[in-house]
């Protein structure tokens, strides 16, 4: 794992978007197409509004939620809406957005079809994470049931859980997807989530599951 440290906030936005900027060209340069997975939350929006003017070939880009809210995609707190207002303008408009949310009642119904529509696409060649108070990655949330499951090293690329202080049901990837992407980064603001990552390194992946992805990782971090 490497820690980037930034002086400020928006100069850790501006100096992430630029690495991933860089880490998709870099992987256009092999593949024709690839793709990017990104987290939801309050922390990447900063990030997209500066990647999202980047000069890339969007058009070769697939993007990916790593997580979603089982809400509708036009609800205040579906991921799927964050990523459309924020990283899908602009010049990144081009890329193609895989939906990790289909128009089920419950996300055990859609796991099939999200499963066989992004199969293709893997390994993730550029993964964005965000990280809860709880060490969570995705909706891959300590005390959850199935969690074990969805830490397994050959666990179904998607799942459906439940976290127990969640206010909807989540469709998450799970670990082996999520570790095996070619570029992974972290990005996290404040004293407390530093703290967190810290004593997640001594803690098991059931207690703090973004030890789960921390091999190869680079943490990019802001008071």
């Amino acid at each position: 794992m490497d820690f980037v440290e930034y002086a400020d906030r928006e100069l850790m936005a501006i100096d992430l978007a630029n690495k991933l900027a860089g880490a998709l060209r870099a992987a256009l340069a092999r593949s024709e197409r690839v793709l990017f997975a990104v987290p939801g939350g309050s922390t990447p929006g900063p990030v997209f509004d500066a990647l999202c003017a980047a000069r890339i070939d969007w058009a070769s880009v697939d993007v990916l939620l790593t997580d979603e809210r089982w809400v509708r995609p036009d609800h205040p707190r579906s991921n799927t809406r964050l990523v459309r207002e924020r990283l899908l303008v602009e010049r990144a408009a081009a890329a193609t957005l895989l939906p990790m949310y289909q128009p089920t009642d419950t996300p055990e119904e859609a796991v099939a079809r999200v499963t066989e529509a992004i199969a293709p696409h893997l390994p993730i060649s550029v993964l964005l994470l965000g990280m809860g108070d709880d060490g969570h990655v995705a909706s891959l949330f300590p005390g959850t049931e199935g969690l074990a499951a969805a830490l397994a090293e050959d666990a179904a690329p998607v799942m459906a859980l439940r976290p127990p202080e969640a206010e909807e049901p989540r469709l998450t990837l799970t670990r082996p997807v999520l570790d095996g992407a070619l570029s992974k980064h972290l990005a996290i603001v404040g004293e407390t989530k530093r703290a967190v990552l810290e004593r997640a390194q001594r803690r098991s992946e059931a207690e703090a599951p973004v030890r789960a992805v921390l091999g190869g990782l680079t943490v990019h971090w802001a008071p």
